[in-house]
């Protein structure tokens, strides 16, 4: 863009160096003529099934044959993009304060470590009182029912929880009297129940009206949220009835498309409808936008 740039600043802070672009992968498949990955390019979900948790240092060191001069190089990575987070306060209980819930990224493949872009930059080397570029963007629908009696039921493992946090303290200072019921989890209860004193508290004043938990490796057999569900399948079935909001936050990939086949198997058993009209049960919820989503 006419301006002058040293390759440190331009790797640093202006260009994703751990998700290979398309371009990238592309240009390494033709340049090692590699068939494999030739024929994945044309594959989207097993091209990204092969990616997936690798980055680009991954990829040049597995073609070492694909040599890249850094002009060449510079010009196949994507520009860095921006990070979303779910905003996990209400404003109208903290003024003039956003509350983020992030998990740090970290892990290791073939004696590498592997860290998250943004999640690590924030936790390690950010300090206190230093500023951060951000910027905001609206979800609409994604919000709490507009009328207080409205229960609300929410799916929310993980860092999925962010989102259910501000609906909670947003439900408490309007004293909404609907019923909110949260179905969390992670791995292990021990390390990953977070915000566990702040749900306890809800609970025992009332404002969380149910808590299901699912930390899928305290047991042998691995639970999870959606298995929780399944288990209050009669009781979900009922609150939907009654004209509940169903929200769903997290994992895009496996977790809210196994909640989604839940959801449809518990409406159609508890309610009594074959999968046709199971899925126009669904439907509807949606277009009344009382089954939204928040999936990444």
């Amino acid at each position: 863009k006419d301006n002058e740039i040293t390759l440190g600043e331009l790797l640093t802070n202006k260009l994703e160096i751990r998700i290979p672009s398309i371009e990238l992968v592309t240009e390494i498949a033709t340049r090692s003529d590699n068939t494999k990955l030739l024929v994945l390019l044309d594959q989207k979900e097993l091209l990204d099934e092969f990616l997936y948790g690798k980055d680009i240092i991954d990829l040049l060191k597995r073609y070492d044959f694909a040599e890249f001069s850094v002009e060449e190089l510079v010009a196949l990575l994507k520009p860095l993009a921006p990070r979303a987070y779910s905003i996990s306060s209400s404003i109208n209980k903290h003024d003039k304060q956003v509350h983020l819930t992030i998990s740090s990224v970290r892990y290791d493949i073939k004696n590498r470590t592997h860290l998250g872009v943004c999640s690590t930059w924030l936790a390690d080397d950010v300090n206190a009182g230093g500023k951060v570029l951000c910027y905001f963007s609206p979800n609409k629908h994604f919000t709490v029912p507009a009328a207080d009696e409205c229960p609300m039921i929410m799916v929310g493992p993980g860092t999925g929880i962010a989102p259910f946090r501000a609906f909670l303290e947003e439900r408490e200072v309007r004293q909404a009297s609907g019923d909110n019921w949260l179905f969390f989890g992670d791995r292990e209860e021990k390390n990953d129940f977070i915000y566990r004193q702040e749900l306890t508290n809800w609970q025992d004043s009332g404002l969380l009206t149910q808590l299901d938990l699912a930390f899928s490796r305290d047991q042998e057999e691995k639970i999870y949220v959606q298995t929780r569900m399944q288990q209050q399948g009669k009781k979900l079935f009922e609150w939907l009835e009654r004209g509940a909001y169903f929200y769903v936050c997290g994992d895009a990939l496996h977790m809210a498309k196994d909640v989604d086949k839940t959801l449809h198997s518990i409406i159609a058993e508890h309610g009594s409808l074959d999968e046709a009209s199971a899925k126009s049960y669904v439907n509807a919820m949606k277009k009344a936008k009382r089954y939204v989503r928040d999936v990444y």
